[in-house]
């Protein structure tokens, strides 16, 4: 099959072992980032298989009508930016797996990493040092503090087990039936929404982007945090309501805030509102960028490809498909 593969801006694909799944195979892989149908079109016009990391480009009815050789997209995780009914109406297959007992190891360690970074004042200590400085000023440990989780999955699991060590307690605010698994784990259960937003001294977002999380945490929410408190959000930007945050972080509730993910992406702009306020500390949308999980993610990628070659696609999200397949 001809395969395409966007958006590897450090070439890193084809150095990993699971690459060798694609022998046989012509593999182009683009290292740059394109979102212009035009542009799009001409570098697909001969795909069959396309290649996706994560939600990077946006497919769309646009440039699906203009790719008549494209029979398989295969990606990893949730798929808002493909869409998925034109390719059904196109005959072209989407595998996804969901990788439903593998949790984002690199994603659980970025957050906490953000943690320490945001607290003990990591990134404003190296700048001052390097400005020809020596201290810039005080920061907090994280021991006797509260972690708050909202959102308790895979991620928010592990995050939540590197909270002992340090000595944090950990309180949790999710849907029902995630309450209940994180009271078996052991943890506390915020009374509301509005006790774990109240208590938490970090307070990290773990939930999926649907319909029904969008803008959950209102402004209402980020007002009731403490002056001292830091919000940290690796999972997605449209969890808060847009523009809130950065109201919020004026006005000093939180205090800080630690984003890997944000509503436009790549965000390249430097004088948008969250690179210029002196209280966020912002990463590139991260969370997953690491060998170790691109060797995971991208096994069940490539995995998805040769099952489709050989005549039994898996993890289609789209079944309706299968009989009209191209």
């Amino acid at each position: 099959m001809k395969i395409a593969i966007l958006d590897d801006y450090f070439d890193t694909l084809r150095h990993l072992p699971c690459f060798a799944k694609l022998h046989g195979h012509e593999v182009t892989v683009w290292n740059d980032h394109a979102q212009d149908t035009d542009v799009l079109a001409e570098r697909l016009r001969d795909a069959e298989a396309l290649v996706l990391i994560r939600e990077r480009t946006q497919i769309r009815t646009a440039l699906l009508e203009r790719l008549p050789a494209l029979k398989l997209i295969s990606q990893r995780s949730v798929y808002p930016h493909i869409d998925v009914e034109t390719c059904t109406r196109l005959g072209i297959v989407v595998s996804s797996s969901q990788h439903a007992d593998t949790p984002s190891y690199a994603a659980a360690e970025l957050t906490w990493a953000l943690a320490l970074a945001a607290m003990r004042q990591i990134p404003q200590q190296v700048a001052s040092m390097k400005a020809g400085h020596w201290q810039m000023g005080v920061g907090t440990t994280l021991r006797h503090k509260i972690l708050g989780l909202h959102g308790y999955g895979r991620i928010a699991k592990v995050v939540a087990g590197y909270a002992a060590p340090f000595g944090m307690r950990v309180l949790v605010w999710a849907r029902e039936a995630a309450r209940e698994r994180a009271r078996a784990d052991g943890h506390e259960i915020a009374a509301s929404k509005a006790d774990l937003y109240e208590r938490a001294d970090v307070l990290s977002l773990h939930m999926r982007l649907v319909d029904a999380t969008r803008g959950i945490v209102t402004a209402e929410d980020l007002a009731r945090m403490k002056a001292s408190a830091l919000l940290i959000n690796t999972s997605r930007a449209g969890l808060i309501v847009p523009g809130a945050l950065e109201a919020a972080l004026r006005a000093g509730h939180p205090g800080l805030a630690a984003l890997d993910v944000f509503e436009t992406e790549p965000l390249t702009d430097p004088a948008h509102p969250l690179l210029t306020l002196p209280n966020v500390l912002c990463t590139p949308h991260i969370g997953y960028v690491a060998t170790d999980e691109y060797e995971v993610q991208f096994t069940d990628i490539f995995d998805q490809i040769v099952a489709y070659a050989g005549g039994t696609p898996t993890n289609v999200v789209n079944p309706a498909v299968m009989a009209r397949r191209r």
